[in-house]
């Protein structure tokens, strides 16, 4: 029942926003085991479905994404699949005649030392780590990778003790010996998250260590790991993660809510940052700083990235998007987030110089140029294309007209209604205007142009 998967030989196919339906099937719950071996990983994934009761008409199979696995074994129910009863292709495994309710268990074999995408699960030097934004998550085992499905994940991971350090989203529940030199870590999240906010981590990694009490008296332990030879560069960064902590807690009334805020510096990270639930990875280049050897701007940079990444804790965990339509739902508000936060740290009007420098002579260009597009797209043919300075820089300038229009209490009075009403929710830019329409009494309407 094995099967290898090459990269998918059809041409791609545009997406369009117009074509929008939600998930047959929902995962209530996600269980992970990555049992990490030299030259290649064994992932196991368990997952607990049902069907969705908005879908439009009941499902007759399931067809989850994946892209360059091996599929080792499929069980329904406690049953294993026999052949017939599934298909497979560079893209997807679907499976016939699903139930209303399945508990499904899909084992994958996957080859992180081959991965130089630098998407999914993937070797950086001395460790093994992720990136599932956008569709990463989908290299690593069959899932519904869309990021309106949202489940509640447990990930158990194994390797060789020559890796000491095992992370990955939420809680340590469990760690301890798994037998011939190998070890393990048990990491459950209670909050429900999609796909692409998954993380784990697993390296020879030294950290520095602080603690943090929230408005509320919880006391949350705060972790920075990085290669030994990094190891004093870190003190900025943990700075700036406290200060975010206390700017968000008394600026927007968002607590932090695990007991671990991780953060993990990777030399070969494809992004800047990614805000994982309680695990965020950063390019290194985001996170180092020395007296000695950083600039202004570098001191500069890292504040605004580790803020920017902890702000997301609200604005895109645990209120995310529906679709990928909705990107600078998350991105641009957050963006505004840490604006606001970089003007109280330092001087609001050099940081409102800076950002407008910005917008004047990248984001107009842009905006005047081939690759003009909404701060919501109507369709797209690679979602990775539209990370850009339109969705976050345009998308930021966008919400600030609204905290303008509103005045800053009304906007609070929007925003905490947002959050509120949405707390695990992946929702759309019409949920964000249509909270500061309630809280306010206003008609958006004729703003929603924008």
């Amino acid at each position: 029942m094995n099967a290898s998967l090459g990269v998918s030989a059809t041409q791609p196919q545009t997406i369009y926003l117009k074509d929008y339906r939600v998930p047959d099937y929902l995962i209530d719950t996600t269980d992970l085991i990555i049992d990490i071996f030299d030259g290649y990983t064994i992932v196991t994934s368990m997952l607990g479905m049902r069907r969705n009761p908005e879908a439009e008409a009941p499902a007759q199979s399931l067809r989850l994404h994946g892209v360059g696995l091996e599929l080792m074994s499929v069980m329904l129910n406690g049953e294993i699949l026999q052949a017939d009863a599934y298909a497979v292709d560079a893209e997807s495994l679907t499976i016939f005649n699903t139930p209303e309710n399945l508990n499904l268990a899909i084992m994958t074999k996957i080859k992180p030392e081959e991965n130089t995408a630098l998407e999914g699960l993937y070797r950086s030097r001395t460790m093994y780590c992720t990136q599932c934004e956008a569709e990463g998550f989908r290299k690593i085992t069959y899932y519904l990778d869309r990021p309106d499905v949202m489940s509640e994940f447990t990930t158990k991971v194994i390797a060789d003790r020559k890796l000491p350090v095992l992370l990955a989203n939420g809680n340590l529940i469990d760690s301890g010996d798994a037998g011939d030199g190998r070890h393990f870590a048990l990491w459950h999240d209670p909050f429900k998250k999609p796909a692409y906010l998954f993380a784990t981590v697993a390296g020879d990694l030294e950290h520095i260590e602080d603690k943090f009490i929230t408005c509320s008296g919880r006391e949350v332990t705060l972790k920075i790991f990085v290669e030994a030879k990094d190891l004093d560069k870190c003190d900025h960064a943990m700075n700036s993660l406290k200060n975010s902590m206390r700017w968000d807690e008394e600026v927007y009334g968002r607590e932090y809510d695990l007991d671990i805020f991780m953060i993990v510096a990777v030399d070969d990270f494809n992004m800047g940052a990614m805000e994982n639930k309680g695990l965020n990875i950063f390019n290194t280049s985001c996170v180092l700083a020395k007296a000695e050897t950083t600039t202004d701007v570098g001191f500069q940079r890292v504040e605004g990235v580790v803020a920017h990444e902890y702000f997301h804790n609200w604005s895109g965990n645990r209120v995310t998007c529906r679709d990928w339509f909705q990107l600078s739902l998350k991105e641009g508000f957050t963006v505004y987030r840490d604006a606001e936060f970089s003007a109280d740290m330092g001087s609001r009007t050099v940081k409102r110089i800076e950002d407008v420098a910005l917008l004047r002579t990248m984001q107009f260009a842009e905006d005047a140029g081939p690759m003009a597009h909404p701060i919501r797209p109507e369709s797209y043919i690679e979602i990775s294309n539209f990370y850009t300075l339109t969705i976050y820089e345009k998308g930021a300038e966008i919400i600030r007209m609204l905290a303008t229009l509103l005045g800053k209490e009304t906007f609070r009075k929007g925003t905490d209604l947002y959050f509120d009403r949405h707390d695990g929710q992946a929702v759309t830019t019409e949920d964000f205007v249509k909270a500061l329409e309630d809280a306010s009494g206003r008609d958006l309407t004729q703003f929603k142009r924008w």
